[in-house]
C-alpha cells in the first residue's frame, strides 16, 4: 500500500473529509467497474458503488493495514454486489408469488428477444445468476473483469487452487445453462 493511501486513511479516520474525498476519487471508478462487471447493469452498479463507498466510510476505522486498501475496498464492493443480487432475487420471488408479472415482463426480455437485440452480455449475466454463486463470482472476476488468479484469491480470501477449480466448474455450468436456456447464443460466442 502506498504511503499516500496510509496517510489518507489515517486522516480520514481522524475526521478529515477532504482526505476521504481524495480516497474516493482514487477508488470510485475501479469500484464502479468491478460492480458493473459483477452485475452487468449500469444503474444497479451505480447504486451498489455508492452503497459500498458509504460502507467504506463507516468502516474505515476498522481497516487494519494487513491487506492493501484496494483489496479491502473491492471486498466491500463484491459483498455489496452479492447482497444486491440476493435482494433482487428475493424481490423477483415475491413478485412471482403475488402475481405481479407486469414488472418482470417489462424489465426482463426473454431468450429470443435478448439474442435478437444482440445482447450476449445480458444473456451471460442472466445465466450467471442461475449457477452456483461461488463459481459465478469467480467467472465474473476472471473472465469479465480480467483479474489474475492471485488477485481473485486475495479478494475472496481463498487459495489459488480453489479459484481455478471454481472457474473450471463455473465455466462448465455456464456453458450448459446457456446451451439449455439460450441455444441460439452459442452461434454468437463461436
Amino acid at each position: 500500500m502506498s504511503d499516500k493511501d496510509i496517510y489518507l486513511v489515517r486522516k480520514s479516520v481522524d475526521g478529515d473529509l477532504k482526505s476521504f474525498e481524495k480516497l474516493i476519487k482514487a477508488y470510485e471508478q475501479p469500484a464502479f467497474a468491478m460492480a458493473m462487471g459483477y452485475l452487468g447493469d449500469y444503474e444497479m452498479a451505480l447504486e451498489v458503488t455508492q452503497e459500498a463507498l458509504i460502507k467504506v466510510y463507516r468502516n474505515l476505522g476498522k481497516f487494519k493495514f494487513e491487506a492493501s486498501l484496494s483489496t479491502w475496498i473491492y471486498r466491500i464492493v463484491i459483498n455489496t454486489c452479492k447482497d444486491a443480487l440476493k435482494k433482487r432475487h428475493r424481490t423477483m420471488e415475491v413478485s412471482l408469488e403475488d402475481n405481479h408479472f407486469e414488472n418482470l415482463i417489462d424489465n426482463h426480455e426473454g431468450p429470443s428477444e435478448a439474442l435478437e437485440a444482440g445482447d450476449l452480455a445480458a444473456v451471460v449475466h442472466r445465466t450467471l445468476e442461475k449457477i452456483n454463486p461461488e463459481n459465478a463470482e469467480v467467472i465474473r472476476l476472471k473472465d469479465i473483469q480480467d483479474y489474475t488468479y492471485e488477485e481473485i484469491a486475495s479478494l475472496l480470501d481463498i487459495p489459488v487452487g480453489t479459484v481455478r477449480s471454481r472457474l473450471s466448474r463455473g465455466r462448465h455450468m455456464l456453458k450448459e445453462a446457456i446451451e439449455r436456456d439460450y441455444p441460439d447464443a452459442l452461434s454468437l460466442i463461436r
